[in-house]
């Protein structure tokens, strides 16, 4: 499983038999019935290795963090492997293996949308450097990755079982061998004819974007605001002209915090106005922003030691020579850092929040998913965190945006897998939507994407850079854009039916036993 994971070894096609020594582990406990909690200690390994060796990188940011992450991940992995388990028993092995289906694709989907949200290791992200597989994410989103993914294994552990078992019967095992190969190749080739036959419509939209290269740990929340925002700027207009739309700086770039309400009244910003003056294009930038409320707003907001409130708020702002400066602020918070959980029940757990940039404690967010109009195109901003969502995105394309923008700050987890597989993700959202995708970092990979998912340009790490490209946009919505999570939703619902059908099945027998 981390072999095949992306930039941990991107050894792909290996998750297509990753699952099977669990499955023989489960049929061996199960045949033999065991205890079920040999089944647990077992998933409980083979799940700490996948986090651990996977997201290791967590720990460079907060290694609290990455403990509690590693072991709570690896407890809800386990406890759905339990659940199958328990369905298997209790209705036998065709519906326990479809249970296995739609309990893990309903554990993933219910990560979403959770407190405790997490989804960065859902099975359907390890396609994200392979996009030319899974073209028909336009379709399913990551979730359908997923099913392929346990499907193929399913059916792979079936066939070795039963070749292993008894040899003599070669009907069933041809059977199923020409099932594992059907279902392994058939949605790779569907995915190749989309690829190599998909044509982006001609819409052009010139964009810039930056990668500044501010050391987030020891210059970013330090250095004199001034000096980096002359920086950024320099980068933007060696490539900016008249034809440019838009230059995309990356989340936090303005990061000293300002409130909004007075945002035109600071220097800075009429320092950024002079500067873009020129190319006539507007400015997409990553802020900590403030605003102040008569009374609490939610669960966020702070007393301000004047008898009033305010929130923070990790935002992107619009900024335009013509128009007021416009807010959208983030809506998927990070845990621990821009949010924690659960505080609506246990307000004392804020004071475990982490403190990285200067704020610390749950920031404000945004109720529902927003885009901007910028300069005839609907732009959806996406900040960090938020491009791992696809649902998030969807949401937004189907509010009308034609284009995706992502900011985002990579540096905190150093030269490590992470931010290499963060930016991986956001060729999935392009494949979902069918929208190109520009993605400014601080650091990390900052890059233009197209509709397909292809890479066409990007910055290397640690290096500040500027870069220019004329993207399409696109109007038409995919059926995943329309629909969202559905596959995801349907799973959730049939796991769940099946856990209860399961329970019923239980106590029925224990009652005609009693």
């Amino acid at each position: 499983m981390v072999l095949a994971f992306p930039f941990t070894g991107s050894l792909t096609y290996l998750i297509f038999i990753a699952w099977i020594p669990l499955l023989f582990v489960e049929n061996n406990i199960y045949q033999q019935r065991y205890r079920s909690g040999k089944l647990f200690i077992h998933s409980f390994i083979t799940f700490i290795i996948f986090n651990v060796g996977t997201t290791y990188w967590v720990g460079y940011a907060s290694p609290g963090g990455a403990y509690m992450a590693f072991t709570i991940n690896t407890l809800f992995m386990s406890i759905a492997i339990q659940l199958f388990h328990y369905s298997k028993k209790q209705l036998g092995k065709n519906i326990g293996y479809l249970a296995l289906l739609l309990i893990w694709i309903g554990f993933e989907h219910a990560h979403f949308y959770w407190e405790l949200s997490w989804p960065w290791l859902t099975l359907g992200n390890y396609f994200s450097i392979t996009p030319q597989l899974v073209q028909w994410y336009s379709f399913t989103g990551v979730e359908g990755g997923s099913l392929w993914i346990l499907g193929v294994n399913l059916l792979g552990f079936l066939l070795l079982n039963n070749y292993l078992k008894d040899r003599n019967k070669k009907a069933i095992y041809s059977k199923l061998g020409f099932g594992f190969l059907v279902s392994l190749m058939l949605p790779i080739i569907i995915s190749l004819v989309v690829y190599y036959n998909y044509e982006e419509k001609q819409d052009p939209y010139e964009i810039v974007l930056i990668q500044p290269n501010i050391d987030p740990y020891n210059e970013k929340f330090v250095s004199p605001f001034e000096e980096q925002i002359t920086k950024m700027m320099d980068l933007a207009l060696k490539k900016a002209t008249g034809e440019t739309k838009l230059i995309l700086a990356p989340e936090t770039a303005i990061g000293q915090g300002v409130i909004e309400e007075n945002l035109t009244e600071e220097s800075f910003y009429k320092y950024i106005l002079e500067r873009i003056k020129p190319t006539n294009s507007s400015l997409l930038i990553g802020a900590i922003s403030y605003r102040d409320f008569i009374k609490p707003n939610s669960i966020a907001s702070r007393p301000d030691g004047r008898g009033g409130f305010y929130e923070v708020y990790n935002s992107s702002v619009l900024i335009h020579k013509k128009n007021e400066p416009q807010f959208i602020h983030k809506s998927k918070l990070v845990l621990g850092v821009e949010k924690v959980p659960f505080t609506d029940w246990f307000p004392f757990l804020e004071q475990m929040s982490i403190d990285q940039g200067g704020a610390s404690g749950t920031m404000g967010s945004e109720k529902v998913p927003q885009i901007y109009n910028i300069n005839g195109a609907s732009v959806a901003p996406v900040i960090c965190y938020e491009s791992i969502y696809g649902e998030f995105c969807a949401e937004q394309c189907r509010k009308g945006a034609e284009i995706i923008c992502v900011m985002t700050n990579d540096g905190w987890w150093q030269d490590t897998p992470g931010y290499k597989q963060h930016m991986s993700f956001s060729r999935l959202r392009a494949i979902e939507n069918r929208r190109c995708v520009a993605r400014s970092a601080n650091t990390g990979i900052s890059c233009f994407i197209n509709q397909r998912g292809d890479v066409l340009q990007q910055t290397d790490w640690w290096k500040e850079d500027a870069l220019k490209a004329q993207l399409n946009l696109n109007h038409t919505t995919t059926f995943y854009a329309q629909t969202g999570d559905l596959l995801g939703l349907i799973c959730f619902y049939g796991g769940l039916a099946t856990i209860i059908l399961a329970l019923y099945n239980r106590y029925v027998k224990y009652f005609r036993k009693s």
